[in-house]
């Protein structure tokens, strides 16, 4: 989309000047006043239910008193809730109480002055949820029925001097999606009505094991008035790297009038550094040459200089339109090749030559109210998946495409972005109608993302493979007609990437296995890791066993944190059993919700539980940590050295939540971590070390996931519960770049449990580097209680320390912002914790088989 209103003056060239091709050391200075007019039209706006059969005019002679004001974007739900005409739809079990918003028709109404007029009008509509009719002046402008498909509508002969009226009506999504099910056939999904798959909608809308249903409708995007003598329709580029140079071959498609269209290359600072101007025809294109290109890396390998592509049309001395896109400049490909005494092949990622292990998170839309997430809110989810010591989100094929502030973030932060189309967990038609909606679908998205540095991957789907393999639709031997929906993942997207995205890998789906093997194939493509929680349940410390290439979702649920929990809670509900907490924890399978029963079974597994709502919380999120530090630890150990890239990434499910929920996730809806951020923060490391008890001796692994090698020195102490040294050993280790190197340490045998604290230590000032810890368990079987946990203020950080081995220090208070959290500590070790900001002056302190205390750091702690 252009930007609004004209650039400021640039260095330019005409064509065919002698220095065309490199920036202009006298600029020419341009008028910046242009004719392009880009207009928001969000506010004023007013919402009505819409009685059925009124449409346009109708509905616009409503009276004044049934109408209320309504933010632009939004929904009806968020119009409702701001007027107090619905309940807060998150709290107790409100959201059954409101399922009559997403049953009826809505109508959108606003007024605005048509002011002057340029030569060209248009109303532009980024985003209609879903099935919706918009007439300008009681003239029908157009109908949408894809909540994903921009519109735009040429509008200068119908607008009226003076006043005019925007009308818009949304259907109700679910029972517009129930005809067409009707007249197409029931088919297999799992979350949500089946009819969804009908319905070109986020489809989590519908509800999911992890969030609401709360079917909602209106304007989820921009509503802008785009007036314009001349348009940038697309621009697009792709770059080649040589030795220290890139070419950029660009591309642009116009419309309308001017003389010439001038391409610049603004580098990270803003600095020109190439430029070509060509004339002004339908499609034109030029080739820019950037010499000292500045590469772009992923998070932990390099930087991330972002230059800025700017086509401007020029004519009669003055810019007419304008259009940037923020580009780095890198090669990608998806490695799959031979792996070291192992049958198939690896799935990692490779970066301007250099292969790493993709270490992230799956993402979900961060509220079901999608206008409520600002660019700020992206920007603090992304930040804090960098934080972790992430380098990729995978945006999951339940929810949308995402709005530019995510992508730009990940750009900025260097998180990849694997990029689902937005089909989950279903079998969904393939009919023409489908097919060419989802068609429009797939080009807006491709060419609005294809020039972001993050964009890894294109991926046709989220388990629909697998569904369909669960049916007998697909699978070793069944014949590839049998499940229709392969025309859209294996025909119409990848031929859309090919021709609009050539240069980006697309995968069929998620996962995914080439070839008649089925998706859950552990030695080719990507995985679904589910044994443990689902399926088999398997304990956490079996995740080494359900390793696959590239482990795409695994995860383990716990509570949120207890303040967002109770914020939920009526009083006389605060309670571990209670029907509400139930009603927040929608995991579940055909036999109905049954989130509260697994977690039930993890945590008698591991730990003995108090009574209390906060003994819960604190339980299930430290059954969690200890998963996701299991999990990653055993994924990434399999990243060795070149040719032995036995998994080459894992992606937990999930980074974040949509609305207050038990839920896989690792950051609330409030933004606050859980202990398994911390746990996976760690285990994420650039360098970081997992020590591992077995009979008479300790595995060690040392993770190194940057460029160099590092000579380390690796220290182990082995502690009895109540304090006592038992054994320690050393060892120098030379941790190969890029890769995981592992070695055993003999130990005599103990027969007692044992705590056994490994640290990697820099071998010229014995600073510690990476940390772990491993415990006999499980830990219900021991008391850890009875150490004397000392918490002292030192300025703004921490000190730490204990008598006794503890297990699971979490330590919170009011705007507590540590670096470390969710700590195990030894005797004869004092952990220094640093804060960000100022300390609080209360802090609670939990552990293990420790109950709450405060401590007054303002007294100088215990």
């Amino acid at each position: 989309m252009p930007t609004r209103g004209a650039a400021a003056a640039r260095r330019t060239r005409a064509p065919g000047s002698p220095a065309a091709g490199r920036c202009a050391t006298q600029p020419r200075r341009l008028r910046h006043v242009s004719p392009e007019r880009l207009t928001d039209l969000h506010d004023g706006w007013l919402l009505a239910e819409a009685p059925e059969g009124l449409d346009g005019p109708a509905l616009a002679a409503l009276p004044a008193d049934a109408w209320l004001p309504a933010a632009v974007p939004g929904t009806a739900h968020g119009a409702l809730l701001a007027a107090g005409r619905i309940p807060d739809p998150f709290y107790a079990c409100n959201e059954a109480q409101v399922q009559w918003v997403g049953e009826r028709r809505w109508a959108w109404r606003l007024g605005f002055e048509a002011g002057e007029l340029a030569e060209r009008e248009e109303l532009v509509f980024e985003g209609l949820d879903t099935y919706c009719s918009a007439w300008l002046n009681g003239e029908r402008l157009l109908e949408s029925d894809n909540m994903f498909v921009p519109r735009r509508v040429g509008v200068r002969e119908r607008l009226r001097p003076g006043r005019n009226e925007l009308l818009l009506c949304f259907e109700p999504a679910l029972a517009r999606a129930r005809v067409a099910e009707a007249e197409q056939g029931k088919r297999q999904l799992w979350n949500g009505d089946s009819a969804r798959l009908h319905a070109r909608k986020a489809q989590y809308h519908f509800g999911w094991d992890w969030g609401p249903s709360l079917i909602v409708s209106g304007p989820w995007r921009a509503v802008r008035r785009h007036g314009w003598s001349a348009r940038i329709d697309d621009l697009s580029c792709r770059s080649e790297l040589g030795s220290g140079e890139a070419t950029l071959q660009v591309a642009a498609r116009l419309a309308g009038g001017g003389e010439r269209c001038e391409f610049e290359l603004l580098d990270p600072e803003g600095r020109c550094v190439a430029t070509q101007a060509v004339a002004a025809a339908g499609e034109v294109g030029a080739t820019l040459a950037v010499p000292d290109a500045r590469l772009w890396w992923p998070r932990g390998l390099g930087g991330q200089p972002l230059y800025t592509l700017v086509a401007r049309v020029l004519g009669g001395g003055r810019v007419l339109a304008e259009s940037r896109r923020r580009v780095g400049l890198r090669t990608l490909r998806l490695v799959q090749a031979p792996v070291d005494g192992e049958a198939g092949s690896s799935f990692h990622f490779e970066v301007n030559g250099q292969a790493f292990f993709a270490g992230g998170a799956n993402w979900i839309p961060d509220d079901s109210l999608l206008e409520r997430i600002t660019p700020a809110r992206y920007r603090e989810r992304v930040a804090q998946a960098a934080a972790a010591n992430m380098n990729m989100l995978r945006v999951w094929g339940g929810g949308v495409y995402e709005h530019e502030a995510f992508y730009e973030a990940c750009d900025e932060l260097g998180l990849l972005v694997w990029q689902d189309f937005m089909f989950a967990c279903g079998l969904y038609p393939a009919n023409a109608a489908f097919l060419a909606s989802v068609r429009a679908e797939a080009e807006a998205a491709v060419k609005r993302l294809r020039h972001h540095a993050c964009l890894a991957l294109w991926c046709g789907n989220n388990e629909d493979y697998m569904l369909a393999e669960s049916v007998g639709l697909a699978g070793p031997g069944v014949p590839a007609d049998r499940f229709e929906a392969r025309a859209i993942y294996e025909g119409l997207l990848p031929e859309v990437c090919a021709a609009l995205d050539p240069d980006r890998p697309y995968w069929p789906g998620s996962p995914f296995t080439p070839g008649d093997a089925k998706s859950s194939d552990a030695a080719v493509g990507d995985r679904h890791s589910w044994e443990v929680w689902h399926q088999q349940m398997l304990p956490y410390q079996r995740y080494g066993d359900v390793q696959a290439r590239f482990v795409s979702e695994f995860g383990m649920q716990s509570h949120p944190s207890l303040a967002l929990l109770e914020s939920v809670l009526p009083e006389e509900e605060r309670f571990p059993e209670s029907r509400t907490v139930q009603w927040h924890n929608k995991a579940g399978s055909a036999a109905g919700p049954d989130g509260h029963r697994r977690l039930a079974v993890y945590l008698a597994d591991n730990l003995r539980v108090g009574p209390t709502l906060a003994d819960h919380v604190y339980a299930t999120q430290f059954v969690q940590a200890e998963a996701m530090r299991v999990a990653y630890q055993d994924f990434r150990r399999r990243w060795q050295w070149p040719g032995a890239r036995a998994v080459g990434g894992a992606l937990v499910w999930q980074l974040n939540d949509c609305w207050p929920v038990t839920s896989w996730a690792l950051i609330d809806s409030s933004g606050t971590v859980k202990p398994a951020w911390h746990a996976v923060r760690r285990a994420l490391g650039s360098l970081a070390v997992a020590v591992r008890l077995e009979a008479g001796a300790a595995r060690l692994a040392v993770m190194n996931g940057g460029l160099e090698a590092a000579s380390l020195k690796l220290q182990l102490r082995v502690f009895a519960m109540d304090g006592r040294l038992l054994a320690e050993a050393g060892t120098a280790c030379a941790a190969a770049a890029a890769a995981c190197s592992e070695l055993v340490l003999p130990l005599p045998g103990f027969d007692e449990p044992v705590v056994a604290e490994l640290l990697a230590l820099d071998p010229q000032g014995d600073r510690e580097l990476a940390r772990d810890c491993a415990w006999t368990e499980p830990f219900r079987f021991y008391r850890l209680a009875g150490a004397r946990i000392a918490v002292v203020a030192d300025g703004q950080a921490l000190r730490l320390s204990s008598d006794r081995p503890v297990k699971g220090l979490w330590l919170q208070g009011e705007g507590l912002a540590l670096d470390d959290n969710f700590i195990d500590l030894v005797p004869g070790a004092e952990r220094r914790v640093a804060s960000r900001i100022a300390l609080p002056m209360l802090l609670e302190v939990v552990a293990v088989d420790h109950p709450a205390r405060v401590f007054n750091l303002m007294n100088g702690g215990d």
